[in-house]
């Protein structure tokens, strides 16, 4: 899978990452990079990296599996998100504008702080993830059962490639 990544929107959803773009803003984006980087390695899935420009456009290696792009002075970051999406792609970002130009263009929008969960939760170890066992039992559903809305299923299945090591 194809994710591409609003990047100073998810440093800043996630406080670890946060406080390290206070120390410098370079220190923020290795550290989301490092975090992508671990999460392409137990996927398999290509992240691309997009920051508002900072040294002038063009791209740069972000570490295993992650491609980091630097808008140009003439663009900004979501300009950027917009032209890349595409079908079969996920998009994430908390900017409204970036998740609707998203799904204009065939692509899944996905928020950050549900990405950073989910990422939280696959680079868990095995022994820390819960068992089935110790979730409630579900009570038994009446009537004909309901399917999540298109957008949320297009997004869980899209989060669930960061669960599946291969």
């Amino acid at each position: 899978m194809r994710w591409l990544v609003d990047g100073y929107n998810v440093i800043r959803r996630a406080p670890e990452l946060a406080a390290r773009e206070r120390e410098s803003l370079q220190a923020g984006r290795e550290a989301l990079c490092r975090l992508l980087s671990t999460a392409a390695r137990l996927s398999g899935d290509q992240f691309t990296v997009v920051f508002d420009g900072d040294r002038g456009g063009g791209s740069s290696p972000g570490g295993f599996g992650v491609r980091v792009i630097f808008s140009s002075a003439r663009e900004t970051a979501d300009h950027v998100l917009a032209r890349e999406a595409s079908a079969g792609a996920a998009v994430v970002s908390n900017d409204r504008e970036v998740s609707r130009a998203a799904a204009r263009a065939g692509a899944t929008a996905i928020s950050a702080d549900e990405f950073l969960a989910r990422l939280r939760r696959a680079s868990r170890p095995p022994a820390e993830k819960p068992e089935a066992d110790d979730e409630p039992a579900a009570q038994p559903k009446k009537g004909n059962p309901r399917r999540l809305p298109k957008k949320a299923r297009a997004a869980a299945r899209a989060l669930r490639h960061l669960d599946r090591p291969r």
